[in-house]
């Protein structure tokens, strides 16, 4: 089925469009969640949230951009308004401990498997791993990340400096990133 008999369907509420849609979107959309969640099961949880919205705001989408585009967008927003209600985003890093995260312009070789990185990033206090998601991975600005999150943009900016910080120190620890090299390791993940 392309894109367009799909959402045809779906608009029509046709069971085989819906599931066509699910099928071919959500694995994308789990790997999306799952960088924001703290397991399995509660990025499942978000995706499903997130497909509910998908189905009942089908009529929302203009063609305008990509359709998978905007469904990440509302897997994004989901996962962040997940986030929010359940106050996990408050959690925070000993202040003391972020103070020594020194900032590198190393990167990771192209061979690295992604699932390495984003298991790095998962890693991470939930306020850095979800503002380094956003920033890095999503595209979000610093603005946006603010507005999304009800911070200050100077937050946003700090929590992704120190997230990248943090992780760039996780990396050179599992031996992933070589404290010498020069590649752009964020376009790495971004990409995925």
């Amino acid at each position: 089925m392309t894109e367009e008999v799909i959402l045809e369907g779906c608009l029509r509420n046709k069971p085989v469009a819906q599931r066509e849609l699910y099928n071919t979107y959500s694995p994308k959309m789990l790997a999306v969640c799952f960088r924001y969640a703290h397991n399995r099961e509660d990025a499942e949880d978000m995706l499903q949230e997130g497909f509910i919205k998908v189905f009942t705001q089908l009529r929302t989408f203009e063609n305008r951009g990509s359709f998978e585009g905007w469904i990440r967008r509302i897997m994004v927003h989901t996962c962040i308004n997940t986030l929010k209600k359940n106050k996990k985003f408050n959690e925070c890093v000993d202040l003391i401990h972020a103070a020594t995260i020194t900032i590198r312009e190393e990167t990771v070789p192209a061979v690295v498997q992604v699932k390495q990185i984003v298991d790095c990033i998962r890693s991470l206090p939930i306020g850095y791993r979800t503002v380094l998601n956003l920033f890095a991975i999503e595209g979000y600005s610093h603005r946006e990340i603010a507005q999304l999150l009800e911070i200050e943009e100077s937050t946003s900016r700090s929590q992704f400096t120190r997230a990248k910080g943090m992780l760039e120190e996780l990396l050179i620890k599992k031996n992933i990133l070589q404290p010498k090299q020069k590649t752009d390791w964020l376009q790495a993940i971004g990409q995925h």
